[in-house]
């Protein structure tokens, strides 16, 4: 290996030892790690663009190495033997060159090891349809879906086809055979990398990104079809998923596409991770399941009305959002600022915080700073 990979290798397992998730690398600045949340600066002098370039040229390879300079960002994965996988994302900016590596645990953890709530469980047992994860960046998307990956890998005879960029938790066949496809190594986008798994006799499709308008029409079309497709999108509850959904297409569609989501959608589990009271964070899950009140809603473009029907489903394993915290603030594993902080409607979290605890409550402030 290069003086550059070896250099770089030592970040990284000095993240891996600290329980850091991220390390930021901009030139103009030192090295930081973001943990619990937080980022902070570590003990190294500031980059240069000379450094930028010695600790990541190495292990970016001469072809990406070449699209980063062309097309100003690139995503790919490194990993480091007996330390872990990272997803890197290189980007140009302002004052220079940037890189954030994010750790990916080696090893699979399951359901109870991730903290998921038993609802969760059921999308193993959905055998087709369009199941969406949504969320910020990082909020355990991914880490939710492996999860659900590996357990209807290990109870049942399938083939299972990941769509990823990069890919992040490598799942090895038990019960299940297992195909892993990265983009822009083993296919070129993920629409046409959608419309070819639908020929490869798969049973499962996960669609690490539903990013574009082509994407997500051959994920949905997939779904209609009868496969089971799992799909990430970048919003924060189960309404705002949905609206995602139709309002990427052009207007004349969303009719067609209302009526056809009605019918595919399945699940959706919208997560957030929230600051745990002593350090660390928790993951805050929404989760909705189908039924026919929700593909009525779906079709008539009634998703403001999908939060009262989540209230109403929870003997069927159902949550909201605002519930969630809710429960994790009871739970003590929360503060009362950071539970409001991430609500939905902050006017009936308050209300549901000061029944809770009246005197935690009393000093939330609303967005502008002013008290409630």
């Amino acid at each position: 290996m290069s003086v550059g990979g070896r250099r770089i290798d030592r970040f990284l397992r000095l993240m891996a030892d600290r329980g850091a998730s991220d390390l930021h690398l901009s030139v103009g600045r030192p090295p930081m790690f973001r943990s619990g949340g937080e980022i902070s600066p570590i003990r190294y002098r500031v980059l240069s663009n000379k450094d930028f370039v010695e600790f990541i040229k190495p292990i970016a390879g001469a072809k990406r190495w070449r699209q980063f300079q062309a097309q100003g960002d690139c995503d790919f994965a490194y990993a480091v033997p007996n330390v872990a996988r990272f997803r890197v994302n290189l980007m140009m900016q302002e004052r220079g060159f940037s890189a954030v590596f994010r750790i990916i645990p080696t090893r699979l953890m399951n359901f109870s090891q991730l903290g998921l709530p038993r609802a969760v469980e059921k999308l193993c047992r959905i055998d087709r349809g369009l199941i969406l994860v949504t969320g910020p960046t990082g909020s355990g998307k991914s880490t939710t879906l492996s999860a659900v990956i590996d357990r209807i890998n290990e109870e049942q005879e399938l083939h299972i086809i990941t769509i990823e960029d990069p890919i992040e938790f490598v799942h090895p066949s038990k019960r299940s055979i297992v195909s892993q496809r990265e983009i822009h190594k083993h296919a070129t986008d993920f629409g046409g990398a959608v419309k070819a798994a639908v020929r490869e006799d798969p049973d499962v499709i996960l669609v690490g990104e539903m990013r574009d308008l082509e994407t997500i029409r051959t994920a949905l079309g997939a779904a209609e079809a009868g496969f089971l497709v799992f799909g990430t999108l970048h919003t924060n509850n189960a309404a705002k998923a949905v609206d995602r959904i139709v309002n990427v297409f052009p207007q004349e569609e969303h009719d067609g596409v209302r009526n056809a989501l009605g019918e595919a959608l399945k699940a959706v589990v919208a997560q957030q991770l929230v600051k745990k009271i002593g350090g660390g964070r928790v993951a805050a899950l929404e989760i909705l399941f189908s039924t026919p009140g929700l593909s009525n809603m779906i079709r008539e473009g009634r998703t403001t009305q999908i939060t009262s029907m989540i209230q109403m489903g929870r003997s069927s394993g159902m949550r909201s959002m605002d519930d969630s915290l809710t429960q994790l603030f009871s739970d003590e594993l929360i503060s009362v600022e950071a539970a409001y902080e991430k609500a939905v409607d902050k006017p009936a979290m308050k209300e549901k915080l000061k029944q809770l605890d009246p005197r935690a409550a009393a000093d939330l402030v609303d967005d502008d700073g002013a008290d409630l």
